[in-house]
C-alpha cells in the first residue's frame, strides 16, 4: 500500500543515449515524448530526457555524494531515474556508459524503478526466454548465435540441427522490429550472421509462426494487466511492428495473457514493463520483455486517451514505488548493493499493488 503522506517526488530523469536524427527527434516527440512529458506536468511531475554525460557526481565527501543532472542538484527524495537498457547500433558506443551510470546512481541511493540487475536480462531475447523458461505460456524457442571473427567457419551451425525452416533472424538487442529476417536456409543464416558480423551484432532464431502471425503487448502497471495493444503484420511481412508497416490497436485483453500475467509479475515485481507475445492462429507464446516499452498513440482518437491513461498510469506506479522505497530506506530495510544482487533486493521495495492516485 501506498503512505498516505505526501510524496516528494518532483522530477523523473530517463537516461537515454539521445543519438537520433533531426526527423526522427522529432517523430518520437509527436508519438511519444511531448505526451509523457504532458501527463507527467498533469500529476506535478516532471518527466526530462538526458545522455549519461548530464550526470555528474560529486564523491568527494565519503558516503555523501552530491549528484547534479545538467547543473542542477537532485536528491533521491525529489528525483528518480529511469535506466532501461538502449543498444541499437548508434547507441552501441554508450552500452557501457549506460551500465556504468546505473551503477553509480544506485551506489548513491537514488530509486531506480528498473533494476541495473534486470536491463541484460530483459535487453537480450535469449536472456528473457531462458529467465522466463517456465512460463503459463511457452517461451517461443530460440538459438542465440555469435557473430564474431570466426562467423565465416559456421561453427554455431552445431545448434541449428533441429531449427525448422523458414526461420526468423534477428538481432538479440534491438528493438522497434529492425533486423528482423526471414531465412528458409542455413545459407540463408550465413548471408545474415556475415552481416551482422560488420556490427558485431548477436543474432537469435526462432521458428516462423506463418504469415499473419500477430503480436499481442500486455501493459504490466504495478503487476496487473493494463491494457493490450494488437499489432497486425502488413501482408508478407514477418514482423508486425510498426516501423515495418504493421497495424496498430488496443484490443480487448486476451484471458490467458491476463492469467499469466501473474507469474510475470512475480518474475518482475517492478511498477511497470510490457511482455510482447506472439499469435499463431492456435495458441499464444511468449516472446520479449520491454521495461521500456513505448505506450504507443491511439491516433483514431485526437485526444489519444488510452495512450494518456496508461501513462498516466505508469507515472503513477513510478511515484507510488518511490513513496514505498522512501518509507522502506527511512525504516532502515533498504540497503545499497552491488551488481545483480542489489538489483534483485531494490525491486522487493516495489513490488505488488495497482496504481492509485
Amino acid at each position: 500500500m501506498t503512505s498516505d503522506a505526501p510524496n516528494p517526488l518532483r522530477r523523473m530523469c530517463w537516461i537515454f543515449p539521445d543519438r537520433e536524427s533531426t526527423r526522427t527527434g522529432a517523430m518520437w516527440r509527436h508519438y511519444f515524448w511531448d505526451m509523457y512529458a504532458e501527463v507527467a506536468a498533469d500529476l506535478g511531475l516532471s518527466w526530462t530526457r538526458h545522455a549519461t554525460d548530464a550526470v555528474t557526481v560529486d564523491g568527494l565527501e565519503p558516503g555523501k555524494p552530491r549528484v547534479y543532472v545538467d547543473d542542477e542538484l537532485v536528491a533521491p527524495e525529489d528525483t528518480l531515474f529511469i535506466t532501461a537498457l538502449y543498444s541499437l547500433p548508434y547507441q552501441s558506443m554508450d552500452v557501457f556508459n549506460q551500465y556504468a551510470l546505473y551503477a553509480v546512481l544506485e551506489q548513491t541511493g537514488f530509486y531506480l524503478p528498473f533494476p541495473p540487475g534486470l536491463s541484460p536480462i530483459a535487453n537480450d531475447k535469449a536472456a528473457a526466454i531462458l529467465y522466463l523458461h517456465d512460463s503459463p505460456v511457452p517461451p517461443i524457442p530460440t538459438i542465440r548465435i555469435g557473430t564474431g571473427r570466426d562467423v565465416g567457419k559456421h561453427l554455431y551451425e552445431a545448434a541449428l540441427g533441429s531449427l525448422t525452416y523458414p526461420a526468423i533472424i534477428k538481432p538479440t538487442g534491438w528493438c522497434g522490429g529492425g533486423g528482423v529476417n526471414l531465412a528458409r536456409s542455413a545459407e540463408d543464416i550465413r548471408g545474415l550472421a556475415s552481416l551482422a558480423q560488420g556490427g558485431d551484432t548477436t543474432l537469435v532464431a526462432q521458428p516462423y509462426l506463418g504469415d499473419g502471425t500477430i503480436d499481442y503487448r500486455v501493459y504490466v502497471i504495478d503487476g496487473q494487466p493494463y491494457a493490450v495493444l494488437k499489432r497486425t503484420p502488413e501482408d508478407g511481412s514477418p514482423v508486425a511492428n510498426a516501423s515495418r508497416g504493421g497495424a496498430m490497436e488496443f484490443a480487448s485483453m486476451p484471458e490467458e495473457l491476463a492469467e499469466a500475467t501473474a507469474y510475470f509479475a512475480e518474475k518482475l515485481p517492478i511498477p511497470f514493463f510490457c511482455v510482447d507475445f506472439l499469435f499463431d492462429g492456435e495458441r499464444f507464446w511468449f516472446s520479449e520483455l520491454e521495461p521500456d516499452g513505448v505506450v504507443a498513440p491511439d491516433f483514431d482518437d485526437p485526444d489519444r486517451a488510452i495512450q494518456r491513461d496508461i501513462t498516466r498510469a505508469r507515472w503513477i506506479a513510478y511515484r507510488n514505488g518511490h513513496a514505498r522505497w522512501l518509507a522502506a530506506r527511512g525504516a532502515g530495510v533498504a540497503e545499497a548493493g552491488v551488481g545483480v544482487g542489489a538489483g534483485a533486493g531494490t525491486t522487493t521495495a516495489f513490488s505488488g499493488g495497482v496504481a492509485t492516485t
